[in-house]
């Protein structure tokens, strides 16, 4: 009896220590706001960026600059996921499968596929999961708050068509490495030399052939800071003005910089460039007799409807359009005789599509159900178009909406932080 007693008390007590030395382990680390980060979430993030950067051959700075730049990116992620909170957003399970199934097939794999890369990785599934939900609701967050600090003139989209015309800018694609040495909302002067001075030394680094990426982990501020200071590719247009101007007539390998904003001071790198082919798009006139079956009219009716129409306007016993003005259920086109006009047919609902498809410029097709009921289409042409005409306007206002977007998202998280009570521990 007095061993089981003492077995039981050995037993609790190596219970005890194995749960003290785990709290010691997953301590808090930082306040933030209303919440905190654990020394766990530092330690998977520092992690996950050594495995990329062994995955990448690349080399990584002293532990405590790593450390700095992981809590960093931690703060702002639990700033945002605290917003989204507050504003009460959320991502389904199902939207967040139908994520990681895009994910997956822009991969080139299916799911099961996606999970066994990750496994080898070392990464769970199921980590990998609330870190997709957590990117789709920092996503929603960003665009709700900047969406409206964002105005675009119609003077500025007639500026950005002109230069378009004038220097074929859209035909221009950087691949920028961007490091950032910042400087709070109002520095002191004395603050802004200091800074200038460090963008000058990384620049002297730099042209003395130190790593890119190595130096932007250290020293950047950038939201691009762990992955190495890389921007991805960028169209001259949808890059804030400020690297625009800078990097036009420069060559791959370039360094521009130091470049001074309201952010700090910028230090550039052109990776590599690119052209991009002229966009055309297939389109198609079409016109269409929709019939919506109900409960007075049956599906079986309405389908015999377009069949008897069909065959009427096959014979010449009447006409497309009267028709369509007569019967059709789809007001927008019936005042119309049922004309939808030159449309990409990838606006149409799969059914439509399909249907338009498989028709010759003329012809008819045969009832075909939709989600919106039963259509009679006839394919009256089609037509290749220069979509980089005619969606000039639209690509110059989505090229500066992008732009701004990146600009005022630095800008709010910028404010956002400045704004929070964060403590270090």
């Amino acid at each position: 009896m007095k061993f089981i007693i003492r077995a039981m008390y050995l037993t609790a007590l190596l219970t005890f220590s194995s749960w003290a030395q785990q709290v010691s382990l997953d301590r808090v680390a930082v306040i933030v706001d209303q919440g905190v980060i654990l020394e766990s979430e530092i330690e998977a993030l520092v992690a996950d960026v050594r495995r990329n950067a062994q995955n990448n051959d690349q080399q990584l700075p002293a532990d405590r600059v790593l450390r700095t730049q992981a809590i960093e990116r931690l703060i702002l992620k639990n700033l945002q996921m605290q917003m989204a909170e507050r504003m009460g957003i959320q991502v389904s399970d199902p939207q967040l499968e139908q994520t990681i199934a895009n994910i997956a097939q822009g991969e080139g794999m299916n799911v099961p596929q996606l999970r066994d890369e990750l496994s080898k990785e070392g990464m769970s599934y199921d980590d990998y999961r609330e870190d997709v939900r957590e990117e789709l609701i920092i996503g929603e967050v960003r665009r709700a708050n900047v969406r409206r600090r964002i105005y675009i003139t119609p003077q500025e989209i007639d500026a950005l068509v002109k230069l378009m015309d004038e220097q074929g800018a859209e035909q221009a694609e950087y691949q920028l490495g961007h490091i950032l040495i910042g400087l709070p909302s109002e520095p002191a002067e004395d603050v802004i030399e200091d800074a200038r001075s460090r963008a000058e030394k990384v620049i002297k680094l730099l042209n003395d052939g130190s790593d890119f990426a190595r130096i932007a982990i250290t020293s950047s501020s950038g939201s691009e800071a762990l992955e190495g200071g890389d921007m991805g590719w960028l169209n001259i247009n949808s890059m804030p003005t400020l690297f625009a101007e800078a990097v036009q007539g420069k060559d791959k390998g370039e360094l521009i910089g130091p470049i001074r904003s309201g952010a700090g001071f910028h230090i550039l790198k052109i990776k590599d460039t690119r052209g991009i082919e002229k966009v055309t798009v297939e389109e198609v006139n079409a016109r269409h007799i929709l019939i919506k079956p109900s409960i007075i009219l049956s599906e079986d009716k309405a389908k015999e409807m377009l069949v008897k129409f069909r065959q009427q306007v096959i014979d010449g016993e009447a006409e497309f359009a009267a028709l369509a003005k007569e019967h059709s259920d789809d007001p927008g086109s019936a005042l119309k005789g049922g004309n939808l006009g030159w449309a990409d047919p990838n606006m149409y609902v799969p059914a439509f599509k399909e249907a338009l498809a498989n028709l010759e410029p003329g012809e008819y097709s045969k009832p075909i159900r939709s989600s919106h009921g039963w259509h009679l289409i006839q394919l009256e042409d089609r037509r290749i178009d220069d979509a980089t005409d005619k969606r000039k306007e639209d690509k110059a206002s989505q090229l500066i909406y992008n732009r701004k977007f990146k600009e005022e998202s630095e800008a709010w998280i910028r404010e956002m932080r400045d704004a929070a009570y964060i403590e270090v521990l």
